[in-house]
């Protein structure tokens, strides 16, 4: 298990070769096995394996082509409506209309898209996260028709591999670890820990690309720019409102 984990690459080509229901429901009950806050499993999984769903969902994820081409895909979504009739059906008044349940929710929801990510690739499987689920939200709640009290928060494609491709770096542990306290760092340090990803032949193309002078200007300035932060994260808090968790 340590080797599947440390030996992670994503995936984003796919063989047209199905997932079989018994491997995808194998791979579903190790999901939610994780661990849950209060054993309430507050989330919900919305798997996607219809072509014409997929037509639908795609333009949520701003046409990523694995979407389509990858056998199934998953929507992880944070869910307190299930436990909240449950309370209501108990006679017990649920209080979680609020930031703080939204929160333990999305938790819950992301610890099982781990686990299913894990198992996934233990059975020879590949996987890619969508970041761009919490962007367009709302249009996922209107393709998925997601009721109040569930939000989506993030989406994986799953599939076998078309693909063998390189892992991607990843920073020295010596500088994501920290022991007993939160050591801030010196501008010496930011430049070691960042020497190996700006030296990458492939991040050096990439800064040429876009015309920049430093990697860190093609993510303020290009990939995750301030105005788009702005923008999804209204989006983001008006979903929070319409789905009763403000």
């Amino acid at each position: 298990m340590i080797d599947i984990l440390k030996n992670h690459r994503t995936i984003r080509k796919y063989t047209d070769k199905p997932i079989s229901e018994e491997l995808l429901n194998e791979i579903l009950e190790a999901g939610v096995r994780a661990s849950t806050t209060g054993n309430m499993q507050v989330y919900s999984v919305v798997v996607t394996q219809d072509a014409a769903m997929k037509e639908k969902l795609a333009p949520c994820h701003f046409n990523q082509p694995m979407v389509k081409q990858a056998p199934v895909t998953l929507t992880f979504c944070a869910d307190f409506n299930r436990f909240n009739l449950w309370c209501r059906q108990r006679n017990a008044e649920p209080g979680y209309d609020n930031f703080l349940s939204f929160v333990t929710a999305a938790i819950d929801a992301l610890l099982v898209a781990q686990n299913v990510c894990v198992a996934a690739e233990a059975k020879g499987l590949g996987i890619c996260y969508l970041g761009t689920t919490t962007y367009l939200a709302d249009k996922i709640i209107d393709v998925l028709e997601l009721p109040k009290g569930v939000v989506p928060i993030t989406t994986v494609t799953l599939g076998y591999p078309d693909e063998d491709p390189k892992q991607v770096d990843r920073l020295p542990l010596s500088g994501v670890i920290h022991f007993e306290t939160y050591k801030n760092y010196t501008s010496e340090q930011i430049d070691e820990l960042y020497k190996t990803k700006e030296n990458l032949e492939e991040n050096k193309a990439f800064v040429a690309e876009n015309d920049k002078d430093t990697l860190a200007q093609v993510f303020t300035d290009v990939r995750y720019k301030k105005a788009d932060n702005e923008h999804f994260s209204k989006v983001l808090l008006e979903v929070l409102s319409k789905q009763g968790f403000m």
